[in-house]
Formats: C-alpha cells, structure tokens, sequence
C-alpha cells in the first residue's frame, strides 16, 4: 500500500506552527508496512486542496490529511474531501450527543456542531481528547482518505488507537526497523565502511546524520513481524561488527539515556563540572527519568573564582594555563568528583564562541576530562576550521563527554 500524508493548516505553510503531524503519521505508517510516497504541505484554501488531493489519489493508495476538521469557516478539509470522494456531508447523532456532552454546563455555539459532519458512507475514527472525530471514506476508484484532526494531543492517540489498527486489518505486509546509533564516526565515513550492506533492497540500510553523531536504520518488510526481523537481525549485528565500539546502542533513545543505564546498572555516580557548555551536560543527563539514581550533582563554574571557590581548581592552573587548557579541565574533573562523593567527574571548559578566541586557542576549542578517582583521561575537541554554531559547540561538546563515559563504563578507551 503506497501512502501521501497532506497537512492542512495555513499556519503550517507560514511556520506560525510547527508541523509534527507529518513525523508522526510517518513513523507509525513505517511500523504497519506501508510505503509513504510523498508529503505535501497546503494552506486552509479549497481549490489549492482539491488540486493536491486530486494529485495524491491519482499515485496513491491511501491519502492522509491532517488538520482542518475544527468548527471554524477556515476548516474545510472534510468537505473538500466529500465532494472528492462523491459522498455527501450527512449529520451523525452519536457524534452531535459527543459533542454536547462534551460542553456539559457550557454555551455551545452552533458551528461546534459542524463537527459531528461526515460523509455518508465512513468509517468513524472516534476522538477521546477532543471534539472533531476523524474518518476514513472510500472514493469511486476504491482508493481511501483518512481525515485526522491538526492537534497533536489529538491525532496521536487517534492514529495509534483507530487507524493504525483499521490499517492493518487492510495490509498485508509488515515493516520491521533498528536504529544503530553510532557517535565518534561521521555519515560519510559510515557510509564507505558500510557500503556493501547499503546496495541491498531488504533488508535495507541508509545512514542519516543526527545533532553532532549519526545513525544506520535497517529495515525489512515481509509477511509478518517474526519474518521481518529474522532479515534485520544478522544484518543490525553484521554492521555493529564492522563500526565496533563506535556504536552506543541499538534502538536506544539518546546517549545520556545510554550513560544514565549503565550507570544505575552498575550502581555508580556521577558529577560534572561545566564551563562552556553551561549546564547542558547536567541538564541532558537530568532528562532522563531514574538519574537521581545516578547523578549527584552538576556545577556550572563559568568564571575563575568560582572554578576556585566550589571545586577546588588551583588558581595557579588557572594563571600558568588559562581557564581554557588540559590542566584545568583535569581539575575540574577531580575537584567536582571530590566535591560530591561520586564515582565519576567530568571537566568541561572551551571556547563556544562567536567571540573570545584566539590563535592558539580558536573557537570550538573544547577540553574535557573525566576522573575516577585514581586516573583522570582528556579529549580535547580542537575547534577551528569550519565556523559553528555556539549551540553546536555545546552541544557537541556534552555529547563527546557523554561518549567517555560511556566507553568507560563499558570498558572500551576513553580515547578511541
């Protein structure tokens, strides 16, 4: 089944608001075996969604919109999609009840009831989190329009809970898919080094760059779940194998979701000492639900006296080196991990820019240090070259600290 999502929305097409229904309907189509084909984008204008309607009939089997369902005079997509499917726009009474249940102790105003406006001959996609339900109708040529409300509150828990198992009652063919996430090694380099594997149509691999790492998704699709991962699995451990201890995990969220496990495995501690990156590392390893388990504490020690005053870094470091040097990030690595008792103490000082560097010391230049009490190791990340973001900068920079522990923790070099 080949598929077109079609989001309705001028807000869209003016980047007021950020279109997320597209991601989700696309991830979930994948889990079901359905091939999504193209994704178009129209403003709340009928004629403009007739045209890109009448399009995606014409190469589609299945054509889903998103938006445009409300009780507003702009909201026109059911009736769009009725007069293109041949099917008139009839009231449901269970659905007007919904409504005014809904509003129980409420005014309602008349245009709420142009929600509970269907066409005729429809399969009705209740709404648990809002008013407008959505629908799936039957063109003359046998090809289907599934209608899902704008909201993602709303759609979300529809797709999952309605249409998706419609869907499958419909195809045939299953989609199985691994993420092997890999940081350290950049998309191109992955590329080459996976080449023989990428040529193959299923399963397939196709790598794709991710903020500052990468990732390699293998995918299969056959007549049933077992069989599709029966053709991802021996090609998943086949590409681990050729990117070795570059990869972090399989299928995993994120590498402070990686740290944060191991760690509450391993029942450790960890406590960073951040400069430039101004708390992001704390902040990401926070994120994660359970890393009180795991996290003791995080200092954002921007300036020298404070470098000094809270994590003991000697101001002689600090005047013979400069805050921006392998000494003090050794320092601050082993002064916070003191400091807090914990297992584990991450330095992070560098230069994020766009100001403040220099020839020796350009912008991006990023020391960080991770100490267990016995032995401190240093990457440094050099920085010049190609001008950055000062987010990227940062964001990198926590990424590369959050990779040292987790080769630490796993047993691999700090240092690759």
């Amino acid at each position: 089944m080949n598929a077109e999502i079609i989001s309705v929305g001028t807000e869209l097409l003016l980047g007021d608001v950020v279109n997320t229904d597209t991601a989700i309907v696309a991830r979930a189509l994948t889990t079901i075996g359905v091939n999504l084909l193209h994704t178009v984008t129209v403003g709340d204008n009928p004629q403009r969604l007739q045209e890109a309607l009448e399009l995606a009939l014409s190469r589609c089997d299945l054509v889903i919109t998103t938006g445009g369902l409300g009780p507003t005079d702009d909201d026109l997509t059911k009736e769009t999609i009725a007069k293109t499917a041949g099917q008139p726009l009839v009231e449901y009474p269970d659905i007007r009840t919904r409504i005014e249940e809904y509003f129980t102790g409420r005014t309602i105003s008349e245009n709420q009831y142009k929600q509970a406006m269907l066409p005729k001959e429809c399969h009705i996609l209740p709404n648990d989190h809002g008013t407008a339900p959505g629908c799936v109708c039957t063109t003359p040529q046998g090809k289907q329009v599934a209608m899902l409300p704008g909201p993602p509150s709303e759609l979300e828990p529809m797709l999952h809970s309605y249409l998706i198992p419609y869907l499958q009652r419909a195809n045939t063919e299953v989609i199985q898919s691994h993420k092997i996430r890999v940081f350290g090694k950049g998309e191109g380099a992955v590329a080459k080094e996976i080449d023989a594997f990428t040529q193959n149509a299923n399963p397939s691999a196709a790598t794709y760059a991710s903020e500052g790492e990468m990732y390699v998704r293998v995918t299969a699709k056959a007549a049933s779940q077992e069989q599709a991962e029966a053709l991802c699995k021996p090609v998943v451990e086949q590409i681990g194998a050729c990117l070795g201890d570059f990869v972090y995990g399989v299928d995993v969220d994120s590498l402070e979701q990686c740290v944060i496990d191991i760690l509450r495995e391993q029942h450790r501690t960890i406590a960073t000492a951040e400069s430039c990156t101004g708390g992001l590392l704390a902040k990401r390893l926070t994120d994660i639900p359970g890393s009180s388990e795991a996290f003791e504490m995080g200092a954002v020690t921007y300036s020298n006296r404070i470098k000094s005053l809270l994590i003991d870094v000697p101001e002689e470091l600090l005047e013979q080196h400069g805050a921006v040097s392998e000494p003090v990030a050794r320092a601050m690595a082993q002064g916070v991990r003191k400091k807090a008792g914990s297992d584990l103490g991450i330095g992070i000082t560098g230069i994020a820019g766009p100001d403040g560097g220099s020839a020796e010391k350009p912008v991006g230049l990023v020391y960080l240090a991770l100490s267990d009490g016995k032995q401190t190791w240093v990457r440094n990340m050099p920085g010049g070259g190609m001008v950055r973001s000062r987010e990227y900068y940062r964001w990198r920079a926590a990424s590369t600290a959050l990779d040292m522990v987790r080769r630490y923790l796993n047993g691999l070099p700090v240092n690759p």
